[in-house]
């Protein structure tokens, strides 16, 4: 539901007000995120790219990956951007069931102990679906479960580099939570599009934040 829009409309977001779709601030302020690492090479491209602007963001990472590539995560947690949860294998909450998504979520919150000591309450569905059951079962267990407001559209093989620029300059305002993917599958779109996006929002006096935690 939600890929069909590049920028969530208000109205969907208060149809769903227990999920975080932006932050509210006065202040010109933008929140870049970035699912499905962490993945070599290309995340450590993005905190390069991060670097130059003092630009913090966060990462939803997924468990499995997690396990393979802790190294990223602990630089992730060093360099001081947020880490939310993915799930363990990427699951898609609509086909899935209840205890399964959490028994996912869970694992994930296991992997993140073990690589930096510490879990997040922050959690993103991969591909944006959740059924109300499991949202339900998140959110009483803690979890904050931060959606988006504004879509690169990175990962779509139909949209190219310039595009998913576009989708990003178009439609972010102050306290947009903006979706990125430092994965493979997005590289591409990815890495043309952010050095831009930093360098553009940055010159009209905005800073990057990462989503706070709690």
């Amino acid at each position: 539901m939600h890929a069909l829009f590049i920028k969530i409309p208000k109205w969907l977001q208060k149809q769903i007000p227990r999920l975080v779709w932006s932050i509210e601030t006065p202040k010109k302020e933008i929140y870049l995120t970035f699912d499905d690492g962490p993945t070599p090479e290309i995340t450590d491209w993005v905190l390069q790219e991060l670097d130059k602007y003092q630009a913090k963001a966060t990462f939803f990472c997924i468990g499995n990956n997690m396990i393979q590539h802790p190294e990223i995560v602990k630089e992730l947690k060093k360099r001081g951007h947020t880490l939310g949860n993915h799930t363990f294998n990427h699951v898609n909450g609509w086909s899935s069931s209840t205890k399964k998504y959490i028994e996912e979520t869970e694992q994930t919150q296991q992997v993140f102990d073990q690589v930096i000591g510490s879990c997040s309450n922050l959690f993103r569905p991969p591909y944006g679906k959740i059924k109300p059951a499991q949202a339900k079962a998140l959110i009483q267990k803690g979890y904050k479960i931060v959606m988006w407001e504004v879509l690169s559209a990175d990962f779509d093989k139909k949209t190219n580099p310039e595009k998913s620029l576009q989708n990003v300059l178009k439609n972010t305002t102050s306290g947009s939570i903006v979706v990125f993917h430092d994965s493979q599958k997005a590289s591409e779109n990815m890495q043309y599009a952010l050095p831009k996006v930093l360098q553009y929002f940055s010159g009209k006096g905005f800073v990057f934040k990462s989503i706070p935690v709690g």
